[in-house]
């Protein structure tokens, strides 16, 4: 039995799934804790896959890691870390994306240039961040990579960094109409060129461990979800984890200058086009938090609400907001009275709040000409009972519940095996699904339009 490993280098966690290589089947698995913070020394990073794979990697004939986007990671010319990793969730440099996107010549170009507009979370705001505010950091910076990068050249044997297409097309400065760098945008943001790392192939391998694990190139995060549930036309996925996403496969590069959706390739030599918001299983454990009680009550609160709750609506932007661009943000409750003013209604409008939120996210795909015949609803806020039996109707496309499974890890170690059988197409592994049961939708969506659209000038 052939064995591979995926590894999803996530925000709060590094987790490792060992799998057979030709069904998919997990053998074994761990994971390790990282610190909850926007900010973190990489060498966490690589400490916590040393505790997540402790005992799992014998006998493993090949790796690769699948990374949270956009992470900005500067070395020096010896390749030493400059400072702590500026992680995606960090909106310090919000302003630094509006001053980016005015001197191209706004979002129109933008888009046509690398696929997304730049927001606070993307690699190339956080290199002018970095230049403007910590000069002396930033005279030492020779390169910059990602957290998927990183890990890799940490585990095997000497050689240049590389990376793949589709996490480079979340930096801002790597373009899915032209497969290559653009290189002038490093300059605009930090004022000079960098070495950036090689972009490797789809399935190549680049390189070995010390113990003789052949090295898939890796990917981002949602590119290898999106691997891991073998994703095909017509299906969009609805991640809902410490950020929200929505994502589907593409033919064909796309290029929206409204900023909402970003025009990424995927790990296939394909694309993936992908909305995403900062806020969204953790805006259901604040409620909880709030209320004093667990995610369990937190359930049965909003199925016990009327849809709706009698009128009382979140705007969940707790942490700020990146779809719509709103950095500075938070959350906004409308319409209360004492007659909702209940916990069961604050549950149910948490949880409305963030699908209405998310199927903004699908509708902004149908825009852009992506078909969602399809929902697969993963992530840990996909274990909620309410967001299960909410989201048909309010996501406005059937859905289906993958059965519960690090997807990100699976479609690392998919990509690990692609990469050690060679061929076109990644191996064939099935996953398994359910249809939840679902409630109507008593025009939730468009009350929850209504109060984002007269509450934006507030929340700016």
């Amino acid at each position: 039995m052939t064995l591979v490993a995926g590894v999803d280098l996530g925000t709060q966690s590094t987790k490792v799934v060992v799998c057979e290589a030709d069904s998919g089947a997990v053998v074994r698995s761990g994971s390790a804790p990282h610190p909850d913070a926007t900010e973190i020394d990489p060498g966490v990073w690589l400490d916590a896959f040393r505790a997540a794979s402790a005992g799992l990697l014998d006998r493993v004939a090949a790796l690769a890691v699948a990374g949270q986007q956009h992470g900005l990671v500067a070395l020096d010319s010896a390749g030493t870390v400059v400072r702590p990793a500026l992680l995606w969730h960090d909106t310090r440099s919000a302003p630094a994306g509006t001053d980016l996107v005015a001197e191209l010549g706004g979002p129109d170009v933008w888009a046509h240039a690398v696929g997304s507009v730049p927001v606070a979370s993307f690699t190339v705001t956080r290199l002018r961040w970095l230049a403007w505010h910590e000069k002396a950091s930033a005279d030492r910076v020779a390169a910059v990579v990602l957290p998927h990068d990183w890990l890799p050249q940490r585990l095997r044997a000497p050689g240049a960094p590389t990376t793949d297409r589709g996490d480079a097309s979340g930096t801002g400065y790597w373009s899915p109409f032209a497969e290559r760098y653009r290189t002038d945008l490093v300059t605009l943001a930090f004022g000079r060129e960098l070495a950036l790392p090689r972009v490797a192939g789809p399935a190549e391998v680049v390189g070995e461990t010390g113990s003789g694990m052949l090295l898939g190139p890796g990917t981002g995060d949602n590119m290898a979800a999106a691997l891991g549930l073998g994703l095909g036309p017509g299906d969009a996925v609805v991640s809902i984890g410490t950020s929200g996403t929505v994502f589907a496969v593409s033919a064909g590069p796309t290029a929206d200058p409204s900023g909402t959706v970003a025009g990424f390739a995927d790990a296939t030599g394909r694309y993936l086009p992908l909305v995403c918001t900062l806020n969204a299983a953790r805006v259901l454990s604040a409620v909880g938090d709030l209320l004093g009680v667990p995610l369990s009550t937190v359930d049965k609160l909003a199925l016990s609400a009327e849809p709706g709750a009698g009128g009382l609506t979140l705007l969940p932007y707790l942490d700020g907001e990146r779809t719509p661009n709103l950095p500075a943000a938070r959350g906004l409750l409308a319409g209360l009275t004492r007659a909702n003013a209940s916990p069961a209604n604050l549950a149910r409008a948490a949880v409305e709040g963030m699908l209405c939120g998310l199927a903004d996210g699908v509708d902004a795909l149908r825009v852009v000409g992506v078909p969602v015949d399809r929902v697969l609803l993963i992530g840990g806020g996909a274990a909620s009972a309410a967001v299960r039996t909410l989201a048909p109707a309010l996501l406005g496309a059937p859905v289906m519940v993958p059965e519960p499974a690090e997807y990100v890890a699976l479609g690392a170690a998919r990509q690990a095996a692609w990469a050690l059988a060679g061929g076109t197409d990644p191996p064939q592994w099935t996953i398994n699904a359910a249809v939840p049961a679902a409630e109507p939708d008593p025009g939730v969506r468009d009350v929850y339009g209504d109060i984002r659209v007269r509450a934006a000038e507030l929340l700016r």
